[in-house]
This record gives C-alpha cells, structure tokens and sequence, in this order.
C-alpha cells in the first residue's frame, strides 16, 4: 500500500505530502475501495501529450492521464498530471493553483473508483464529488 509522488520534468506546487496522501486514502476508502500502488507523476504539456499520442491515439493535452491497474477493489495506478495544464486552468477557471492542484489529484482518484464523466449527469456527479473530497482537504475551505 503506498501513494508516491514523483516529478518527470516538472515541479508541482508546495503540498503536504503526508496530509495528501492520508486525503486521497480516506477518500478511496470512503469509496469502498483499498490502497494498492498509486503513483504520480508530475509532468510537462511536452510529455502529457506524447503519452496521449502513444498510448492513447490522442492529439491534444490535457491535465490528467490515468493508467488504472485497478484489481477488484484494490485501487493501483500511474497517473500522469500536467503541471502546464493544472497552471492554464487555474487562470482559465479564476481558480487558485493550489485548489486546481487538489482537484486533478482527486479527479483521477474518483475515476478509479468507479465515477465517469462521459454524459451530463455523470460530469455533475463528479463535479459534486470533486467539492465534496476538496472540502475535507481545504477543512470546508473551497
């Protein structure tokens, strides 16, 4: 059971590492899911879009790529997060970085655990989702 972080060829922002990894197993577990291995991986526009083009047959970024491994209920997974993206979001949606941050962290997490958002009603639902989990790492704060 472990949840890492690393960096390809980007930072991400300053983030207690601890207090994250304890919100993203609360948050699987709430869901009835158990930790397995979940890697992140802090990345470039540059890279995220070579994975989409290679993996994917996608040409077009995007701030999360997630590569479920997924066994029954044990949750394992890379998750490719653009730090480009999550930085032109921020300033696209008049977001503050740290939040935008948080929510690509957890929205991988809620498709992993069985929430699309491929229709309407799902993309609301996760949206919902999305500010439930942020609430209880921003302590209510969003």
């Amino acid at each position: 059971m472990a949840i890492n972080f690393f960096s390809e060829d980007r930072n991400p922002p300053a983030f207690l590492r601890k207090k994250t990894k304890k919100w993203i197993s609360d948050t699987i577990t709430s869901r009835g899911f158990l930790i397995g291995e979940i890697n992140y991986i802090f990345c470039s526009d540059d890279l995220i879009i070579e994975i989409n083009n290679q993996y994917l047959n996608h040409d077009y970024y995007t701030d999360i790529i997630t590569f479920d491994y997924t066994d029954l209920k044990t949750v394992n997974a890379d998750i490719y997060i653009s730090i480009d993206r999550i930085k032109e979001n921020s300033k696209i949606f008049k977001e503050k970085y740290l939040h935008e941050f948080y929510r690509v962290l957890i929205h991988g997490i809620l498709h992993l655990t069985g929430q699309n958002d491929k229709t309407k009603q799902e993309t609301k639902k996760m949206r919902d989702l999305e500010n439930y989990y942020l609430s209880k790492i921003f302590n209510n704060r969003v």
